[in-house]
């Protein structure tokens, strides 16, 4: 019998073929005591087997960077740097010398330690981290125990379809493409390590697979869509023709979009569009500027603190800010501050427990409240802003005073910098993320104050619809199109447009084609949107006219409900383009 599962789609593609299952787990160690006589010896096989793990992780680095590219090779920096981490190395050589542990068993009970203070931080950030763990813990103790690491493709003749649990980046990045059709996982996420590396060597995959290793026995002939994120077990003759008339319409879209990457995002009556990436990882950075990206419209900065035992140092933030601007030295770079609060806080930060914590202490309020961590932040994008064109914004503001004291702290650290003869901006311009409707109500008197705005429609959606965008009950509330969404959305543009400031959309809105569609009806000229949607947003923005976009717009806003505006904006957009290539429910 046919089924078909649910989960979440990370690379696209479609893929036909036989399921080879994987399943592997942390190796097992034993808790038998040695006696001291033996305790310097453990302590020295510690040190070669991570010495070891340390120039194998080298090594796939230095392939990462030659299969996927030198950003996604960064990946395995991270991993160095849990391998050389004092409290890590330390606390391992100590349960051995106090408790007279093995050195398998010493530093398994240690990266457990580990692995159960990052679990409980709640953060999602912070989980898909955690297969960093998994892959640093497998790597040490096979060296420990004397075991060869993991082939899943030994004794495997011809593609196949991967099936796990998870993968770690370094087996993903070592997995052939002619062995390997596509990979399906129960965990994982769009921006764990694993599904970065996959979209970079170009393996259809979906992750967030639901019990997909109880439904799939290794053989048995699956179909994965990496477009729509569903695997599809034991198709049908019919379920196959599908597949394959599907991945040819989809491979004819991509050399429809492959044939304009390197023209501008020009509509066909000739309206200019600007197109800038949204960064969560540093890592992504070169599917950016693949991609055509003119600027980056948000970089997301938690990375640097959620799951880090410190705070970054200013040094290392300045770097890395400056790094990226020079990236655009014709664009923008927008820096989000630390969105920290709700899911997302630094393992070393202590929060107690909030009964509703998205709408607690977080973002800028964290930030104000806890001057030493925005300070330093706020000096590194001053410095990187003195040869680069980085700009910072500011989330979760729902008041006036909230840019006034951001704006004064600016101030008064570029005057610190400059009285320390350290380089650095004398200003930077500051925008608003408008997430609230407490900040579209106000967006006349922030844009007053803000050098930019723009639109963050993924908690602007939850915010205003009352709607929690996780929960799979309400998955159907939670949509950007709803009347009381684009209503706010052009109040914003019309906040902006008479403070003469620029307003962009830089959620999850702007990557959906048919949301940008209507996003551009509105008067949209500037959409950030992740990576990988860069060009198919080019291609569709050069396949319609702004005329058709704008009319039917203002249609939508007097639209009842939220039926009425996706079945209009779909009908008229159906004119220029086709909707089967853009929409997998079409």
């Amino acid at each position: 019998m046919t089924r078909l599962i649910h989960g979440i789609p990370v690379s696209r593609g479609i893929a036909v073929g036989p399921a080879l299952v994987v399943r592997w787990e942390v190796p097992s160690t034993s808790d038998h005591a040695i006696v001291p006589a033996q305790v310097e010896g453990e302590v020295t096989r510690l040190k070669e087997a991570l010495g070891f793990a340390k120039e194998r992780l080298a090594q796939v680095r230095d392939r990462a960077a030659v299969r996927a590219g030198p950003e996604e090779a960064r990946i395995f920096d991270a991993q160095l740097l849990i391998l050389d981490d004092i409290d890590l190395v330390g606390g391992s050589e100590r349960l051995i010398r106090d408790n007279h542990f093995t050195a398998e068993r010493a530093f398994e009970l240690k990266m457990m330690e580990w692995r159960g203070l990052w679990s409980t931080q709640g953060s999602q950030l912070l989980r898909d981290r955690l297969i960093d763990l998994t892959d640093v813990e497998i790597r040490v103790l096979t060296r420990l125990l004397g075991i060869d690491e993991p082939d899943v493709l030994a004794g495997h003749d011809g593609p196949v379809i991967l099936v796990a649990r998870e993968l770690t980046p370094s087996l993903t990045v070592q997995l052939d493409r002619d062995a390997v059709l596509a990979i399906a996982t129960e965990q994982g996420t769009r921006t764990s390590h694993a599904a970065i590396l996959a979209h970079s060597i170009g393996i259809p995959a979906v992750v967030g697979l639901p019990d997909v290793l109880g439904q799939v026995k290794t053989g048995e002939m699956v179909v994965l869509d990496g477009w729509a994120g569903t695997l599809k077990v034991g198709p049908s003759a019919a379920d196959l023709e599908d597949a394959r008339s599907g991945d040819a319409r989809h491979r004819r879209l991509t050399a429809q979009v492959d044939a304009i990457a390197d023209q501008p995002p020009v509509t066909t009556d000739g309206t200019r569009v600007t197109l800038r990436a949204n960064l969560d990882l540093p890592e992504e950075l070169d599917a950016a500027t693949h991609g055509r990206a003119e600027g980056i419209g948000l970089m997301r900065t938690e990375f640097l603190v959620v799951g880090r035992g410190r705070m970054p140092s200013e040094d290392e933030q300045a770097a890395l800010y400056q790094r990226i601007g020079e990236r655009f030295p014709d664009g923008s770079v927008i820096i989000r501050t630390y969105d920290l609060g709700g899911d997302k806080f630094p393992a070393a930060f202590r929060m107690a427990p909030e009964p509703n914590p998205f709408l607690g202490w977080r973002a800028i309020r964290v930030c104000l409240d806890h001057p030493e961590i925005f300070r330093p932040q706020i000096r590194a994008i001053l410095r990187a802003a003195n040869k680069t064109p980085v700009k910072l914004m500011i989330p979760l503001v729902t008041r006036v005073e909230e840019v006034l004291l951001t704006r004064a702290m600016v101030q008064e650290e570029a005057a610190a910098l400059a009285s320390a003869g350290i380089e650095a901006a004398s200003d930077v311009p500051v925008g608003v993320m408008i997430e609230t409707p407490a900040a579209v109500v106000i967006a006349d008197r922030l844009a007053e104050v803000s050098d930019f705005l723009s639109v963050g429609t993924n908690d602007l959606v939850q915010y205003t619809l009352a709607v929690d965008r996780g929960n799979a009950r309400l998955a159907d509330r939670f949509t950007a199109h709803h009347p009381a969404i684009l209503r706010s959305l052009a109040a914003v543009l019309e906040a902006g447009s008479e403070a003469k400031i620029e307003v962009s959309v830089c959620g999850e809105m702007a990557s959906d084609p048919i949301s940008s569609w209507i996003l551009l009806g509105l008067g949209y000229r500037v959409l950030s949107v992740a990576p990988p949607n860069l060009t198919l947003l080019r291609w569709l923005i050069r396949c319609i006219a702004m005329k058709d976009a704008a009319t039917c717009a203002r249609e939508l806003l007097q639209a009842r409900t939220t039926q009425e505006v996706t079945a209009a904006a779909r009908a008229v957009l159906g004119h220029s383009v086709d909707l089967a290539l853009i929409d997998p429910t079409a």
